[in-house]
C-alpha cells in the first residue's frame, strides 16, 4: 500500500504537487471559448474594417436575398446586408452587456458591502428587500422600468438591465463581507479613521472579487440575452438601431417568406457568444470553489 493510499484511508487529504495543479488548470481552461469570444469581440469592435456595406442602408432592390458572393450572409426583409449588420449590431449588443454589468456590479458591491457591515437589524431589512426583489421575474422588472424611462435606446436599456440584475451578486458579497469585517486589517483601518469606501477599495473588494467573477461574467451573458429578448419581442431597441436582438425581431416575416438565413445567422452568433461566456463563467466558478476548498 502506498503512502497516499494510507493517508486516504485515514481521511487525510494529500495535496497535489504545484506542477500537477498547473497542468490541470491549463487543461481545464476553456481555450476554445476564450479564442472564439475574443475573435467575435474584436471583429465587432473593428466592424468598420470588416463590413462590406452600410449596415443601415435599405436596399429595397435586394431584400430577402440568400447568401451569395455580394451579400455573404444574405439580406433581411428590409434589404440590409446581414454580414455587415452582424458585426455592427454585435458591437451594440456587447456594449449593452458591458455597461449593464458595470452598473449592476457597482450597485451589488456597494449594497452588499453596506449590508455586510451594517447592524443586524439593518442587515436583515436589506436582505428581506433583496429577497423580495429576487422573487419578482426579471423580465417583468425590466419592462416596468423601461416603461417608466420611455423610448428604449442603448443607454436606457443598459441602465434598466443593470438596475435589475444586481441582487444575486449583492447577496454573495454580503456573505463575504460579514466574514471579513472583523478581520484585524479591517478593524485597524477603522481605528485609523478609514472611511467606508476606503476600506471597501483597499481591504474588502480585493478579498471577495474572486468569488464574484463568475457571476459578473454570467451577468454579461444575461444582459446580452435580455437585450436580445426585449428587441425580439419588439420592446427593446427600435428596428433602425441594429443589434442582434433587433435583427432577430424580423424572424416572423422571415419565416413567412422562407428566408432561413435571417434567423439562423444572427441566432447562431448570439448562441455562440452566450455559450462562450457560460463556459468561461463555469471555469471561474470551479476555480473559486477550488481555492475555497484548498484543492
Amino acid at each position: 500500500m502506498t503512502e497516499q493510499e494510507l493517508f486516504t484511508m485515514v481521511g487525510i487529504r494529500v495535496q497535489a504537487p504545484a506542477s500537477a495543479k498547473k497542468v490541470r488548470r491549463a487543461k481545464d481552461f476553456p481555450w476554445g471559448s476564450v479564442i472564439v469570444l475574443g475573435v467575435i469581440v474584436l471583429c465587432c469592435l473593428f466592424a468598420e474594417l470588416i463590413m462590406t456595406k452600410d449596415p443601415g442602408y435599405l436596399d429595397l432592390k435586394n431584400y430577402n436575398v440568400s447568401p451569395n458572393g455580394e451579400f455573404l450572409f444574405g439580406t433581411d426583409t428590409l434589404g440590409r446586408d446581414i454580414f455587415s449588420g452582424i458585426w455592427y449590431g454585435g458591437r451594440i449588443s456587447i456594449t449593452i452587456g458591458f455597461f449593464a454589468t458595470l452598473i449592476s456590479t457597482f450597485i451589488a458591491v456597494v449594497y452588499g458591502s453596506i449590508s455586510g457591515t451594517a447592524p443586524a437589524w439593518l442587515d436583515g431589512l436589506m436582505m428581506r428587500f433583496t429577497e423580495i426583489f429576487l422573487s419578482v421575474p426579471g423580465l417583468l422588472l425590466v419592462l416596468f422600468f423601461q416603461a417608466v424611462l420611455g423610448a428604449a435606446n442603448v443607454m436606457t436599456l443598459s441602465i434598466v438591465i443593470g438596475a435589475t440584475s444586481w441582487a444575486s451578486i449583492a447577496k454573495v458579497i454580503r456573505t463575504e463581507v460579514r466574514q471579513l469585517r472583523n478581520s484585524e486589517y479591517v478593524v485597524a483601518s477603522r481605528c485609523m479613521g478609514g472611511k467606508f469606501f476606503h476600506i471597501l477599495r483597499k481591504h474588502l473588494a480585493p478579498n471577495f472579487i474572486a468569488s464574484i467573477m463568475f457571476m459578473v461574467v454570467m451577468n454579461v451573458r444575461g444582459a446580452i440575452g435580455a437585450e436580445s429578448t426585449l428587441s425580439f419581442m419588439g420592446m427593446g431597441l427600435p428596428l433602425e438601431v441594429i443589434s442582434w436582438g433587433s435583427m432577430l425581431s424580423l424572424s416572423e416575416k422571415a419565416l413567412l417568406s422562407g428566408s432561413w438565413w435571417i434567423i439562423l445567422i444572427p441566432g447562431t452568433f448570439l448562441v455562440t457568444l452566450l455559450m462562450c461566456l457560460t463556459n468561461i463563467g463555469n471555469y471561474l466558478r470551479k476555480t473559486a470553489n477550488r481555492k475555497e476548498s484548498n484543492l
